[in-house]
């Protein structure tokens, strides 16, 4: 069975999608380049939505990215209003969301934990411990050339 979105989370959405676009074409501050909106939380009356971003950058800069972030919100929030028609235009407020980073560390870590495993495992068996991915691969590559 589909699950059912209420009309504040279908809202919410809306303006993630419009303003990542807006973010992408519309914005010419390099500050705001290579922003990525993950989530928008929105209040029941409409009157503030959390916008949560993650750079490809990581943490570094992030002064700045929010700084432009706040900056452009004025703009963002007007260009919004042309293109979502609600009662209520809510105010921005921009966070970094750190998820993705930390996502990719952690799987980093279960990658290494399994590698480590397997080479346990290798070495209890008697068997020479297996060279890492990378090194194989780039082993078998030069062979070949």
């Amino acid at each position: 069975m589909p699950k059912e979105f209420s009309r504040g989370q279908r809202v919410a959405e809306q303006i993630r999608r419009e303003l990542a676009e807006l973010i992408r074409l519309e914005l010419k501050d390099p500050r705001v380049r290579f922003v990525t909106l993950t989530d928008v939380e929105i209040t029941p009356d409409y009157a503030h939505a959390k916008v949560f971003f993650t750079c490809l950058t990581g943490t570094e800069g992030l002064e700045e990215i929010q700084r432009g972030l706040r900056r452009a919100s004025s703009f963002l929030r007007r260009e919004l209003g042309r293109r979502v028609r609600i009662h209520t235009l809510p105010e921005l407020h921009f966070h970094y969301d750190p998820s993705v980073e930390t996502g990719n560390r952690i799987s980093a870590l279960i990658d290494k934990a399994v590698a480590a495993d397997r080479e346990a495992a290798a070495q209890a068996e008697g068997e020479p411990p297996a060279a890492p991915a990378a090194e194989a691969e780039g082993d078998e590559g030069e062979g070949k050339a």
